[in-house]
């Protein structure tokens, strides 16, 4: 079985206003006295008004989902000892001053991008999959890329910002596609060429470090997996479960593609895997997508439907198939994220998109 982890971001708010608190230490120090939490899961983000946790390497989707509601029930306890919530929003609906978290790193990117850096109130879901190499790793890139804006649409989860409709269901993807790289990753000839074009970044000064490639798949710096950055993160933990196993069906069918020797297919020009990004972003599952296969519009439950058919013999093969096409149905029939939070406004108002948010009541 190839292992899996996640990684989610959660924004701290104030219990009563909503608005971003900067009060991670005080999180990660009530987090830290808890059972459930063992050292190194509570980790520190861009932001102080922000918490990131990881689970552990993971063999099934049964693991992941078991992991994520054990570590968003700790932070949800932390986080109520001081008089805020953990929510799970993918870009926070309202905006306040949230000081960078006292590291160089974060400090060097604030003194590169000021306003940008003040602006990142947003939060991902990261799945990390298991690969034998670095090679493997590139060949995996080069045969999800035109897949990631799919999974853009189905993760939706940040509509609102700074106190207003965004009129986007992604708008986190926008906010981080401002930085240099970012995005969907380019086509590359092999782990050397991907190490040539990233030193090559790294020497013109567009970026400080290998943290910084921020494309939405690459290779992990520190494990040995392909790391996908696309999704926001989810409201729901049997949410992040399925995007989790679709990840992993994703990454292990390019793998199986590459040992068998198949082309990676048709290349997706850039300009049109990009375009293809920002229509996702911008409607999620509520209009059309580009075609991975055809680049061509389709309704969202059509292209939806596509990838699910170039996975079915993964996930049947790993015993996935019936849990994460339930999944991806629950998606599609009771909304994503971004729909899901749309419905708590028109009946609750912010208080609705509040209690909707908060991770411990769910």
């Amino acid at each position: 079985m190839v292992s899996v982890g996640v990684e989610e971001e959660y924004l701290l708010l104030d219990a009563d206003s909503g608005y971003p608190v900067s009060r991670w230490e005080e999180v990660r120090a009530a987090a830290a006295r808890q059972r459930a939490v063992a050292r190194g899961e509570v980790e520190r983000e861009l932001l102080q008004a922000q918490v990131e946790v990881a689970t552990p390497v993971c063999d099934t989707l049964d693991e992941v989902e078991r992991h994520l509601r054990r570590l968003r029930g700790a932070l949800h306890a932390a986080a109520a000892e001081t008089g805020c919530r953990v929510a799970a929003s993918g870009a926070a609906p309202f905006l306040g001053p949230a000081p960078v978290t006292d590291q160089p790193r974060y400090r060097r990117m604030l003194a590169d991008a000021a306003l940008l850096v003040d602006e990142q109130m947003i939060n991902g879901m990261h799945v990390h999959v298991g690969v034998p190499d670095r090679a493997r790793a590139i060949a995996v890139l080069n045969r999800i890329r035109r897949w990631l804006p799919v999974l853009v649409a189905m993760s939706g989860n940040s509509p609102y910002w700074d106190g207003a409709e965004t009129g986007f269901a992604s708008w986190r993807t926008v906010v981080f596609g401002r930085w240099p790289v970012s995005g969907p990753p380019p086509a590359f000839d092999g782990p050397e060429d991907y190490e040539r074009r990233t030193e090559r970044l790294l020497r013109v000064g567009v970026i400080r470090d290998r943290g910084q490639v921020y494309w939405q798949a690459r290779p992990s710096e520190r494990y040995p997996t392909v790391e996908v950055r696309a999704m926001d993160v989810q409201l729901r933990p049997e949410d992040a479960a399925t995007l989790a196993g679709v990840v992993r069906a994703l990454v292990t069918t390019g793998l199986n593609e590459a040992e068998a020797g198949a082309t990676a297919g048709p290349l997706v020009p850039d300009e049109l895997l990009a375009a293809a990004n920002w229509q996702a972003a911008r409607h999620g599952l509520n209009g059309h997508l580009v075609d991975p296969l055809t680049c061509e519009p389709r309704p969202a439950a059509e292209v939806v439907a596509s990838l699910m058919d170039h996975l079915r013999k993964t996930l049947d093969d790993t015993g996935d198939l019936e849990r994460v096409s339930t999944g991806v149905e629950r998606l599609l029939d009771d909304g994503t994220g971004e729909q899901r939070q749309r419905r708590a406004v028109a009946s609750g108002g912010k208080e609705g998109l509040l209690g909707l948010l908060s991770t411990g009541e769910r």
